[in-house]
């Protein structure tokens, strides 16, 4: 089994039925579910506990989902650093660039592919990334 990093956006989408993007998010994972284990990271798993009330239910929906948390290695960290360097030297003048950065080199680093709906950053700092993305 291979392990596909999801991104933040589509954790999200999971959660709200509602959701623009719940329908290609769970198909999406419906699709590769066989063959992949999916994991998230604990920079997710924080962005991700903004819309909870508690830990219990953060917790609930990570275990209903599946989804397990992988640490981030060492080496990714360093990427992150220095990804975000070059942003900054290009003018990026977002101020909260830097999550995106440490999953970018999270999958990067770790060789996994990553599931997201955010295109442009990891595209442009991590050109070789394999993304799974809504068609356009």
């Amino acid at each position: 089994m291979t392990f596909i990093l999801i991104d933040t956006c589509v954790v999200t989408d999971l959660a709200d039925k509602q959701s623009l993007w719940f329908e290609w998010s769970a198909a999406t994972l419906e699709r590769l579910d066989q063959q992949h284990t999916f994991v998230i990271n604990p920079i997710i798993y924080t962005e991700c506990s903004v819309g909870f009330e508690t830990i219990e239910e953060v917790e609930a929906l990570f275990k209903h989902l599946g989804f397990a948390i992988k640490p981030i290695p060492k080496e990714a960290l360093f990427l992150a650093g220095k990804v975000f360097l070059q942003y900054k030297r290009r003018k990026g003048t977002k101020g909260s660039v830097l999550p995106d950065f440490f999953i970018g080199a999270h999958a990067a680093v770790s060789g996994y592919p990553l599931m997201t709906r955010d295109k442009g950053r990891f595209s442009s700092y991590f050109p070789h990334l394999d993304l799974i993305m809504p068609e356009p």
